[in-house]
């Protein structure tokens, strides 16, 4: 099912047809079998990472007393220093939720003896593929992760080429990478706030720019200019996105779910990015920071978390873990 979100106008609706398909298919497929038939009760559970399970040390938040914040476990390191980080709390049940969804806990939920009904848990993220295998979230590698925004469908690790060719086919619908790249340098020509021009996989572009020297209209002006072309503009932390709008979490995550069988779908994220992989789940939550919360963005069958930084990430943790031992989500 569809929903639909309140706030941030302009938030693109999931990028799957109304009759469910990826392609336009009838049977709502790629070519290929199907791995399994649905199974109620084994949930699906994709999660944005940055801001939303892992944290930067400038992202953290930590607005308590130095003795009484959380112990932190390092989870990515980038150039010989730590980068990542979560809640030891949250490292600590994001394993037992991994331990669910290779099925090595027996069926039994660590520590109280209740049946675990396990799940799917998918990493979902903007970042490249170098840069999400920097990552080392508890648990190990998830068969199953979505990179560059749904432009890579990692199956044990290695891309899918399917989905990839998939991906590409859409992107055809949006004006050309090289038309919007360079519009950035030109739009952003001389500014002592641009730190560096990235393109991720020749898939999108992206800014990384000082915040306190952004113009307060630019990411506005920007995003005016990249709607009519089919582009989507997010500022996250200090990284402005332009992403062409066929390219979305959503699709692959629903690409995800008919592979595994697994249903429902629960989701979490933070960003105007996150917000199509929102809409199309079933439950989810998204934190108290971020473009959607600071937006006013809102949703009736997801949960807008009162907590901020690293403490949101391991709340989103916790009510993750719940939906893999007790009753799940309505929506």
């Amino acid at each position: 099912m569809t929903h639909v979100g309140r706030g941030l106008p302009g938030v693109p609706p999931p990028d799957v047809p109304q009759d469910g398909s990826l392609d336009g298919s009838k049977d709502g497929s790629l070519d290929g079998p199907k791995d399994g038939q649905p199974v109620p009760g084994l949930p699906l559970i994709a999660s944005d990472l940055d801001r939303t399970l892992i944290y930067s040390a400038a992202a953290l938040g930590l607005d308590v007393p130095d003795g009484e914040a959380p112990r932190l476990l390092c989870v990515e390191v980038y150039e010989g220093r730590p980068l990542s980080y979560m809640t030891e709390t949250a490292a600590r049940l994001l394993a037992e939720i991994r331990a669910r969804d290779r099925g090595e806990d027996g069926g039994q939920s660590e520590g109280n003896g209740e049946s675990g009904s396990g799940c799917v848990f998918v990493p979902v993220t903007t970042r490249t593929r170098a840069q999400y295998e920097r990552v080392r979230l508890p648990g190990g590698r998830a068969r199953y992760a979505v990179c560059a925004n749904g432009g890579h469908l990692l199956v044990d690790g290695e891309p899918d080429p399917e989905w990839h060719e998939h991906v590409r086919r859409g992107l055809a619908d949006c004006a050309p990478l090289d038309e919007v790249r360079v519009h950035l340098r030109a739009v952003s020509a001389g500014g002592d706030w641009v730190l560096r021009q990235r393109v991720a996989d020749e898939l999108f572009a992206y800014l990384v720019v000082d915040r306190e020297r952004l113009p307060q209209t630019w990411v506005k002006e920007l995003a005016a200019w990249a709607e009519p072309r089919g582009w989507t503009v997010s500022l996250q932390g200090r990284k402005i996105y332009a992403v062409p709008g066929s390219l979305t979490k959503s699709a692959a995550v629903a690409e995800v779910a008919r592979r595994t069988g697994a249903t429902p779908t629960l989701a979490a994220g933070d960003s105007l990015l996150d917000a199509d992989m929102l809409l199309a789940a079933d439950g989810g939550w998204f934190p108290g920071h971020g473009e959607l919360a600071d937006g006013g963005w809102s949703a009736p069958h997801l949960t807008a978390l009162a907590e901020r930084g690293v403490a949101a990430g391991e709340r989103i943790v916790r009510e993750m873990h719940g939906t893999t031992t007790g009753p799940r989500p309505g929506r």
